[in-house]
């Protein structure tokens, strides 16, 4: 069965996080995707490492685990773009690709003749999104940021950690990059929007994804807050401002995720904890109720909680239909049966390693499934094979090329 976007070719000049996550998003959905990277060093994540990929021998390559997390099923085309001829080169299979993903600063392409309006002159459907930190345009559009960076200006990290009045207490940023993470999925489907509006109509244009706005949407709930009360949201570590109990939890032998998001599972709550009187306190019967008295409520709940071991809350809980959930390292998730029955853990064939692991999409589509018939490239893998494919160079301009080191 044909994949979603087998018809689409995207020419790929990112690196790091955001922008690799969308072009692997759309060579899940079938896209070609053509990664050009630089001769002799690559993406930079290449080289993050250790850990790193391990041959059939047991030994490290140089590929690391970053890299080979967001970078499956493309071609790796290596290509010296700040030469006139490979800026000339890009031009051309940026000629022959429905899509351009690039993640340089703003407009940091056009000194090579690769800036929208450049690549438009050659291909005027093409769909052509920029990934940057702070916008194309605005009076920070040319600074350069990080992940880290945003959380903080957007906002994430002024309600991320534990309150500063308990111990522990201060910002946090989040374990997961999570600005590049949602700029990617934002891109990758702002990319199959605009396919289907030049489907319709014919027409290519820019997309201008930023970090900021991004983490500043992901935001969207606790501004809106602000926005109804005028009230600035604040830390909460583990706890939630607007339902209770919804936090973690001591109990007996760990810590117990408990998420009582209404009336009638607080009720079904009280039940299982053989307290069912708490139920109809008059200071706990409703979610307000109880956010009121947050401070009484709390400690009654960490001294039932503590009565009993992990594994019998869960089998309580879930029993009375009350959400709950153990806290679990990554070797824990994948012992999970559900991650298990999901296959959220893959196996690729790799040329170096024989077999590498990876993480399943979460993209599960009953007519085109998504499936993981190419590993990761090597660097420069896949450079021949593109340009004598598609742009009918022959051997001796892909020697001469290379014994520039334009390729």
């Amino acid at each position: 069965m044909p994949r979603p976007l087998e018809h689409i070719r995207v020419l790929d000049l990112t690196r790091v996080l955001a922008g690799p996550w969308a072009s692997q998003n759309l060579a899940d959905l079938g896209a070609e995707v053509i990664k050009i990277e630089r001769p002799g060093s690559g993406d930079d994540t290449r080289s993050w490492g250790p850990p790193f990929v391990r041959d059939r021998d047991g030994k490290e390559t140089g590929e690391s685990a970053y890299f080979v997390s967001v970078n499956r099923a493309k071609k790796s085309l290596t290509l010296d773009i700040a030469t006139p001829e490979g800026g000339t080169i890009a031009r051309e299979l940026a000629a022959k690709c429905d899509v351009l993903l690039e993640n340089y600063k703003a407009g940091g392409l056009a000194k090579y003749g690769l800036g929208y309006a450049d690549v438009k002159k050659v291909n005027r459907g093409i769909v052509y999104c920029s990934v940057t930190g702070y916008g194309q345009s605005g009076p920070h559009a040319n600074r350069p940021g990080y992940d880290f960076i945003f959380q903080g200006i957007g906002g994430l990290m002024s309600i991320t950690g534990e309150r500063d009045e308990l111990p522990g207490g201060g910002p946090q940023k989040v374990g997961i990059a999570v600005t590049d993470v949602m700029a990617g999925m934002y891109a990758s489907v702002a990319v199959t929007a605009a396919l289907l509006h030049r489907e319709r109509t014919g027409e290519g244009q820019h997309i201008d994804i930023a970090l900021l706005d991004t983490i500043v949407a992901f935001g969207a709930n606790q501004i809106s807050n602000y926005f109804a009360s005028g009230i600035v949201p604040r830390r909460w570590g583990n706890a939630h401002p607007n339902l209770l109990p919804y936090e973690v939890f001591p109990t007996a032998d760990g810590h117990l995720i408990l998420g009582a998001g209404n009336d009638s599972q607080w009720t079904s709550f009280c039940s299982a904890a053989e307290r069912p009187e708490l139920a109809t306190d008059p200071r706990f019967r409703t979610m307000p109720d109880r956010i009121r008295n947050r401070e009484a409520l709390i400690p009654i709940i960490q001294g039932i909680m503590k009565t009993r071991a992990n594994h019998d809350w869960i089998e309580r809980l879930e029993a009375a239909n009350v959400p709950c959930g153990p806290i679990n390292s990554y070797r824990e998730v994948f012992e999970d049966p559900q991650v298990r029955h999901r296959g959220l853990k893959i196996e690729m064939t790799h040329p170096l390693a024989g077999s590498i692991s990876g993480v399943a999409s979460p993209m599960r589509m009953s007519q085109t499934p998504v499936t993981y018939d190419a590993p990761p490239p090597l660097l420069g893998q896949h450079t021949r094979e593109v340009l004598s494919g598609l742009l009918g160079m022959s051997e001796g301009e892909l020697d001469r090329l290379a014994a520039r080191k334009i390729i």
